[in-house]
């Protein structure tokens, strides 16, 4: 068995990492180098950067942190945020990240997608899903949260899978920041509907969240309680462990 990856997500606007809830009141946190830094020390199996304003902007991804992040770990992560065009992908791979990550573009755009997946192979393709419950059916929403597409999240998940994504990020709007515990259903819906790896994002507050989240997805992705000290991942794996969830311990 593969073991599962603890990932800290850092929101990234002005050059600073932020948080807020439910995609809103965003208050600023720390610096994305030291955080890394710190996140690598600590035993984080993968980072993930958005650059959460790019798309509502119809900017770029500020490239500057991604330089600086590459040179300060020694894990992999993944980047993104405004990534609309091949070249994107090229100049963000070209900086240092590992990964590409697509939401709002690849809604547009799926081809890009398939294109991405192309030329730089399907594990460097994730597609990120924002999620959120409305009307009893999961939607995808775009630019930051603020957009209802009316697509149906299941469905999409499975046509970028089919259009070559190699992971999905799968976040619950609905539980963004609210520490009351991952979106099961909505993780078991995709995690049965796909053959890539998933990973959890949105609703951490207590270690049995992670425990419950990786019986469904392959990551776990966490903001909040690891940038305030909330729940230390070497604490945190550890417990995992004891809770039969196999985690590259250090």
């Amino acid at each position: 068995m593969l073991a599962k990856r603890i990932i800290p997500c850092l929101d990234v606007r002005d050059g600073r990492v932020v948080k807020g809830q439910k995609f809103q009141n965003i208050k600023d946190v720390a610096s994305p180098t030291d955080m890394a830094a710190f996140y690598s020390a600590e035993g984080a199996d993968e980072l993930v950067f958005y650059d959460i304003t790019a798309s509502h902007e119809n900017r770029e991804t500020s490239l500057k942190f991604v330089k600086q992040v590459a040179d300060e770990i020694n894990i992999p992560f993944c980047v993104g945020g405004g990534v609309n065009t091949i070249e994107d992908f090229d100049r963000i791979l070209k900086s240092g990240a590992d990964k590409v990550s697509i939401n709002s573009s690849a809604v547009k755009s799926p081809d890009l997608i398939a294109e991405g997946a192309r030329k730089y192979g399907n594990q460097c393709v994730v597609v990120s899903i924002d999620a959120k419950l409305v009307d009893g059916v999961y939607r995808v929403f775009v630019k930051g949260g603020r957009e209802n597409t009316g697509l149906d999240a299941i469905e999409w998940a499975k046509e970028a899978v089919a259009l070559g994504a190699g992971e999905l990020v799968i976040n619950s709007i609905d539980e963004d920041g609210m520490k009351n515990g991952y979106d099961l259903k909505l993780l078991e819906l995709i995690s049965g509907a796909v053959n890539v790896p998933i990973i959890a994002s949105g609703g951490a507050g207590i270690m049995d969240h992670f425990v419950e989240g990786a019986q469904l997805a392959d990551g776990i992705l966490a903001a909040s309680v690891f940038h305030n000290k909330a729940i230390k991942i070497s604490e945190l794996k550890e417990y995992m462990y004891k809770n039969n969830i196999e985690v590259r311990r250090l």
